[in-house]
């Protein structure tokens, strides 16, 4: 719903009874108030929103006061008096208030120096004419929108355009650079040229803006339906090279002898969006971001065999880590998540290849755990041959172990398998110390079990380990004068 002109009036998008509420309060203290930025825009997008900012002419915490009173205790106010802003929660709300203000930069800090303002120099702050529309809730002009930079024109062209020399709003606050993509990203916009070669002009500024400030943002890009439109967005500006190094790495082709790898960084493009159009899991995302993270580092041409990236996906394990400690991203079970299935997302494609075994798809699973069905719309989307009968192929494949994965859940849930044997009972068995010959016999034991040659039961377990000890150097209740670490 983007009306024809600025000249409209949006009274009837003002549904809920807190602008009523909000705008009687305004008019009694009395005071110029305004919903403005991100819900207006929402509204003419028809999108939904629970956040809303409104500005005033004069003290926002002192209005924000007037409407927690007048809410009781169905408003819970919260005051950030060194900002001069103020929040109320009202049921699924979440009321933003500030004073209007206009604001000015040091070269060294995106922190402004604020001075009270009118609402034209409120609205000329603001990153984006697409947020810098407002709506007035006072009674005399209850619904009018005030739009002085055709933020309702950029929406119904679909550019991100901002309201100031985008040169001035961008070195003054960097992060409105990776803002500016996001939003670019989440609505599918075009950034408009002007503004985007100030992007590229001023991107070496991104480096006064925090890393966990730069993540928000990229967290809201890998969120949006097609997270490439925003990656893409971040290469072509420039800024992908500082903030995410190992990422641009994989962008380019070399060839040799005329032979050629495919260019790795939209390969990895196109597995996010593959991967964002069936799930909502954004750590999925990231693993499908960083499947191939390791593919530089691997890269060898062999005269042979052309370009090989031999051990990317287990080398990529590893630098997971690294990369989310240096990007101040989770270091918990989330980043765990990432690492496992870069590590295993070549596993699928082995398996079916391998004519989709019991033991290789029991092993798939035991080792994917839980994470079994995220791990296959990992593998299916790093489908990305242009050559249909390799297509055809590689999908009939993963349609099988698809089949077998389910039949062999359905009989043993491999998915929670652990171990029945455990080193404790080992040790105390045969009166030896900790020692690597417990993970050998406890790896001979899944081999044995996962291979199907022993039930998957304790008693069937131990029996094995029984009949293998000697070949370990073991013995019942008497130690062992020599453990045998090279059997296999």
């Amino acid at each position: 719903m983007i009306p024809d002109s600025s000249k409209v009036n949006l009274r009837s998008e003002l549904k809920n009874s807190i602008f009523r509420r909000i705008g009687a309060i305004a008019d009694a203290m009395p005071r110029e108030t305004y919903v403005v930025g991100g819900y207006v825009r929402d509204i003419m997008l028809e999108r939904p929103s629970h956040d809303i900012d409104f500005v005033t002419v004069g003290s926002g915490i002192a209005l924000a006061k007037e409407v927690a009173r007048d809410l009781g205790k169905k408003g819970r106010l919260t005051v950030y008096a060194n900002y001069g802003t103020a929040r109320i929660v009202h049921h699924d709300l979440e009321l933003e208030f500030v004073g209007a203000r206009r604001e000015s930069y040091t070269r060294d800090s995106r922190n402004p120096i604020v001075e009270d303002g009118t609402l034209a120099d409120d609205q000329l702050r603001r990153d984006f004419t697409i947020n810098a529309m407002a709506i007035c809730l006072n009674a005399d002009r209850f619904g009018e929108l005030v739009d002085p930079f055709d933020g309702v024109e950029d929406l119904r062209r679909r550019i991100i355009r901002t309201p100031a020399d985008p040169d001035v709003t961008f070195s003054d606050d960097p992060l409105r650079m990776m803002r500016a993509v996001r939003f670019a990203s989440q609505l599918d916009f075009s950034i408009h040229p002007d503004t985007f070669e100030a992007i590229r002009h001023n991107a070496p500024r991104i480096e006064i803006i925090t890393k966990e400030r730069i993540n928000d943002e990229l967290m809201k890009i890998m969120r949006s339906p097609r997270p490439s439109v925003g990656l893409r967005l971040l290469e072509e500006s420039g800024l992908l090279p500082l903030i995410f190094p190992e990422l641009q790495a994989l962008k380019g082709v070399e060839t040799v002898e005329g032979r050629g790898h495919k260019d790795n960084f939209y390969h990895t493009l196109q597995v996010v969006d593959n991967v964002a159009a069936r799930s909502d899991n954004e750590w999925l995302r990231w693993a499908a971001l960083l499947h191939d993270i390791a593919k530089p580092v691997t890269k060898r041409y062999d005269a042979k065999l052309g370009w090989t990236f031999h051990n990317h996906n287990f080398i990529g394990e590893k630098m997971v880590g690294r990369i989310f400690r240096n990007m101040k991203l989770p270091q918990n079970e989330k980043m765990k998540y990432v690492s496992k299935l870069v590590g295993l997302h070549m596993r699928p494609q082995q398996v079916g290849e391998e004519g989709v075994s019991d033991s290789g798809v029991r092993r798939l699973i035991t080792d994917a755990g839980t994470d079994i069905d995220d791990l296959m719309i990992l593998a299916e989307s790093d489908l990305t041959s242009k050559n249909p009968v390799k297509v055809r192929s590689a999908l009939e494949s993963f349609a099988a172990l698809r089949t077998r994965i389910d039949e062999i859940i359905a009989a043993d849930d491999y998915r929670r398998w652990h171990n029945p044997i455990n080193g404790h009972e080992i040790m105390d068995y045969f009166h030896i110390p900790g020692s690597p010959v417990l993970a050998k016999i406890k790896q001979a034991v899944k081999d044995a079990i996962l291979d199907g040659r022993i039930p998957n039961d304790h008693d069937a377990a131990w029996d094995y380990v029984l009949s293998i000890a000697p070949d370990y150097g073991l013995t019942p209740g008497g130690g062992a004068d020599t453990i045998n670490l090279t059997r296999t």
